[in-house]
Parts: C-alpha cells; structure tokens; sequence
C-alpha cells in the first residue's frame, strides 16, 4: 500500500491504474478509522480494482468553536488498519496542498443543507461539498463510498454528483453500529465511561420510533415527541435537534408515508454525535 502526499503524485499513480483497464474506488475520511469506515473500504474492494482512501482533516468543514484543534490524527494506525482491508492507497495531504494561500473557490448546495447540521454547523456543507468536489477531481474514481450515519451529508454528496453532472456513483452503506447499537464514530473516542453509556440513548430512541411506527402511529409530530422525551430522560444528553423529513428530498411532513428520515444531534458532555434511521411504510 502506498501512502500519497501530493495531488501530483496521486494523479500519477490514478494514471496509471487507468492506463491498465482499473476500476477505481474512494473512500473520502477524516482518519482515525474505526469499523465503519473499514466497511467503507471492503465494500469498495467488492467494486473496484483500486481503492483509495483519503485521510484529511478538513478545516472547512468545521466551525470556530468546533474540535479541529483536538480531531485525532494517527496515520500509522489508520494505515495498518486500511492496510488490512486490502486499500491500495492512501491520499494523506497536508493542509496546504488542498488549500494553498490565497485559496478561495467554495461549492455550496442549497436548500437541503438549509436544515438539521446546516442550521446546527453554519458553513459545514460548504466545506464538506468544497472537499469532496476536489477529491473527486483529483482522484477521478469510478465510484465513491460513504456512510448512512452522515445521512445529510451523503445527500448533499449525492445531490452535487448530480446537479454537476460528475462521472461516477457515489454509494451509500448502511450505518455501523457497536454490539450494543452506538453508531461507530471517530468522536466516540471523546466520550467518558458514563457519558458512552449515556449516547445508547440516540439508537434507543430510534428504536422506540421504529416501534410506534410498527403500532400503527402515523403522526410525524408524535414520533418526534417520543424521541424527545426518551432523549430527555437521560441527564447527560442535551438535544440539538430531533427532526423528520421526507427522504432523500428532505421537505417537511406532518404524516409518515412512504420513506422518512429520522435524524438527530445530541450532545453528550462536549462531545456532539449524531445518528439517524430511516422510517418507511
């Protein structure tokens, strides 16, 4: 496995895997890799012939008050695990390749980022759509994978493949979660003994919407509520938001019918962390 520092290096190796007939795949992270991006990276291997993941931390994307500053980096980790799934190479720049002075071309997807983490994180997709477009372009893979745990964010990937008309499908994998349902997640690192007990309470409440759904409630509003008062239970959770949407065009409702998106942010001590799940009747 190679490990690539530079966009020119990294467009030279792509060249040559084009020039053999290879299909290749990214799998864009912000390191400090854990179960789930390494299902990124298997179902990647499945597809392609050459998997490229990208390790940046990308400081668009995160806001003045936000946790750029204290994001863990461990490359030689994330190297051996990605290694171990079978990644060909790893993209791992430093900030000035991808943003050198003077830097000041920005992509911005309307209206659904307008909602959930784009209210919560005021500039986040801009960042976010910013860095994926330049790792689409200086990559130029086939396909790309990402996770259903940033269900937002993947929309908002999905929607600007499309509006821009970029050559290759971005595909979406279920959420991973831990043996007792905490979708997997680099913060979780953050989290004290009885605060990671405490954040069981997202996938719980997901869980308890699920239920009311499967007993026939309807009522888009009183799911919501359910959630919020199990959330509320619990005295180390503080809710940023609980909200559900049409899926994937994320316009409101007042009645489920059909596919929906349950998504939440609930911060636990400092540490943000957000899950979702798809309703459907």
């Amino acid at each position: 496995m190679q490990i690539l520092h530079t966009i020119s290096e990294t467009r030279a190796f792509v060249r040559q895997a084009r020039a053999r007939g290879q299909v290749i795949g990214l799998v864009p992270t912000m390191g400090y890799l854990h179960e789930g991006h390494l299902e990124l990276m298997r179902r990647a291997k499945d597809q392609c012939d050459i998997v490229i993941a990208s390790i940046f931390v990308n400081p668009t994307q995160f806001g003045p008050n936000e946790d750029f500053g204290r994001y863990p980096r461990e490359l030689e980790r994330d190297a051996e695990m990605a290694g171990s799934v079978g990644v060909t190479a790893i993209f791992n720049p430093p900030v000035e390749e991808m943003y050198p002075p003077g830097y000041c071309t920005y992509v911005d997807v309307e209206r659904i980022t307008e909602k959930l983490c784009g209210v919560s994180r005021p500039g986040h997709f801009r960042g976010v759509a910013t860095v994926v477009t330049k790792l689409f372009n200086i990559v130029q893979p086939d396909y790309a994978f990402f996770g259903q745990k940033d269900a937002q964010q993947a929309l908002v990937i999905k929607r600007m493949t499309r509006d821009l008309n970029l050559d290759l499908e971005v595909v979406i994998v279920p959420t991973v979660r831990e043996h007792d349902g905490l979708a997997m997640s680099s913060r979780n690192l953050y989290l004290e003994p009885d605060q990671r007990r405490a954040a069981l309470v997202l996938s719980r409440g997901l869980e308890r919407a699920k239920q009311a759904l499967k007993e026939g409630e309807r009522n888009a509003a009183e799911i919501r509520q359910l959630v919020i008062n199990m959330i509320q239970d619990e005295p180390l959770a503080a809710i940023d938001y609980v909200e559900l949407y049409a899926y994937p065009d994320l316009e409101p409702l007042e009645r489920i019918d059909g596919l929906t998106l349950l998504a939440l942010a609930v911060t636990i001590g400092r540490t943000r962390l957000i899950d979702n799940a798809i309703l459907e009747v």
